[in-house]
């Protein structure tokens, strides 16, 4: 074979490996180095807090009032259960607090004319006792009379059993202020139990009302409406799910980084988070949360070498005045990348310059 057959047979070899360079080539010129050393990235996707909507009591859901995407306020009626038998419910302890009600008056009545009998009782006492006094004077009269002969045996015997009628009676009227005593304490036992049912049927009056006011189910907080579990007509048990909502107030994103890396990361430190559906805006963040052990990368890391690596795990949340400024752009689970400064002293590159919607580009959070 000669040189120059040699040569053409080769030729066509030497022009792919020739192109397959240039490519090379081409396409690591066209990618991003990054911002070079002092900075680290790790991958993630947006998270929200979700909050869920459930009834309290077990019930029929009546009616929904929002669907999903739905921007809500604090304090917004969100769905209402059905609440008729709360409201039968409602009439009859109402009901059974006005009797307690009656009992109490007709209790504190017993009373007055109770402690109305201990006063006549009393006064009857206070009569008995002078008429013992006026049966002793008349029978020591008697007896001295008798003595000079100026009266009669019967006489004498008649004062002293007028004396022993008067001891009698005072002793009898006497027992008489005890019993009625005893009944003034009777009575006021029974009005404090009416009284007592007067608190146990306001209670259950309160409890109710409490019930009733549940049954309309409230956002807890400003959010976004992401799911309605539940729909009209359908019976829930106690804490049965309706809506599942967004605090779109606490934004964040969770990634993973080495020890080298998370040892370096002081809460609030910065971060700077891009994602892959908006790939031209820098969105700032602050580290709110670094996990006090390490584990195993989840699956996002691509490559095993890397899965076998322990990683800690890592939050960045978003500020909320941000998040306040740009709510109908939030959206959770988008992914994206996660960049740190593991050297404080550099300054944050152009590439990584907070960008948002809107505003003009700046090295400032926002």
């Amino acid at each position: 074979m000669t040189l120059t057959e040699h040569i053409k047979k080769r030729l066509p070899l030497v022009l792919i490996v020739a192109v397959a360079a240039g490519a090379y080539g081409l396409w690591r010129g066209t990618q991003d180095p990054g911002p070079g050393p002092g900075f680290m990235q790790g991958n993630g996707r947006i998270e929200a807090t979700e909050i869920d909507i459930a009834t309290q009591l077990p019930g029929r859901v009546e009616q929904i009032l929002v669907n999903e995407g739905d921007f809500v306020k604090v304090g917004q009626v969100l769905a209402v259960m059905n609440l008729d038998s709360l409201r039968a419910q409602l009439d009859e302890a109402q009901a059974r607090q006005r009797q307690a009600g009656h009992a109490v008056a007709a209790a504190q009545a017993q009373v007055a004319l109770r402690e109305s009998d201990v006063a006549t009782q009393q006064a009857i006492v206070k009569q008995r006792d002078s008429d013992l006094f006026a049966a002793r004077q008349r029978l020591n009269r008697s007896r001295t009379l008798a003595q000079r002969g100026a009266a009669s045996r019967q006489e004498l015997d008649d004062d002293q059993a007028r004396l022993h009628s008067a001891e009698a009676g005072l002793a009898a009227a006497k027992a008489q202020v005890i019993s009625a005593q005893a009944g003034v304490a009777a009575a006021k036992a029974d009005l404090v139990g009416a009284e007592s049912a007067v608190t146990a049927t306001a209670a259950t009056v309160a409890r109710v009302e409490a019930d009733l006011k549940d049954g309309s189910l409230k956002a807890p907080r400003d959010g976004r409406i992401q799911l309605r579990v539940a729909q009209p007509g359908e019976v829930l048990g106690a804490g049965g799910r309706v809506l599942n909502m967004l605090d779109l107030a606490d934004v964040s994103m969770t990634f993973f980084m080495p020890e080298a890396v998370a040892g370096r990361l002081a809460m609030g430190s910065e971060v700077r988070i891009l994602l892959d559906a908006a790939p031209g805006y820098v969105i700032p963040a602050a580290v709110s949360f670094v996990a006090s052990q390490a584990q195993f990368t989840p699956k996002t890391v691509e490559t095993a070498s890397e899965r076998q690596k322990l990683m800690f795990r890592i939050k960045a949340r978003l500020p909320t005045a941000l998040l306040l400024k740009h709510l109908d752009q939030v959206k959770t689970g988008l992914p994206g990348v996660a960049w740190v400064r593991t050297d404080t002293t550099q300054p944050w590159p152009e590439s990584l310059n907070v960008r948002l919607p809107g505003a003009q580009p700046s090295g400032q959070m926002q």
